[in-house]
């Protein structure tokens, strides 16, 4: 079993010890808007406050521009506990976000037309 101090509370055979939700003191809504392919990264600001450790985990893996996606697969923590993490970060000024380089109407034709066309392909 792992210490309270050295990461996430997990044990080999349970699993999490704590549940997600606790995480963000039962918060689901973030005070960002975040989506799965919004990139954020670390300002080299130390956060004022107390953060938890899944906060601290987060922020080192911000070191480069994430996607938040690929954070709550790193951290293990379902994607509305991630975004709740990032926002306090995003509150205190130590992660700064943007949406995705790429913005695209999600009904525009050719796109939706190259969709499909890439379905049939793997039919």
């Amino acid at each position: 079993m792992t210490a309270a101090g050295d990461g996430p509370w997990l044990d080999d055979a349970a699993g999490r010890l704590v549940r997600p939700f606790t995480v963000s003191n039962g918060r689901t809504r973030p005070s960002v808007a975040l989506d799965l392919v919004s990139q954020v990264m670390a300002t080299g600001a130390t956060p004022l406050g107390y953060l938890g450790p899944e906060h601290a985990q987060a922020l080192e893996r911000c070191r480069v521009p994430v996607a938040v996606a690929e954070v709550a697969a790193h951290l293990t923590l379902p994607v509305a506990v991630t975004k709740v993490l990032l926002a306090d970060l995003v509150d205190c000024g130590a992660l700064t976000t943007k949406p995705p380089a790429f913005h695209h109407n999600p009904t525009d034709r050719a796109l939706l037309e190259a969709v499909l066309d890439g379905l049939r392909r793997q039919l």
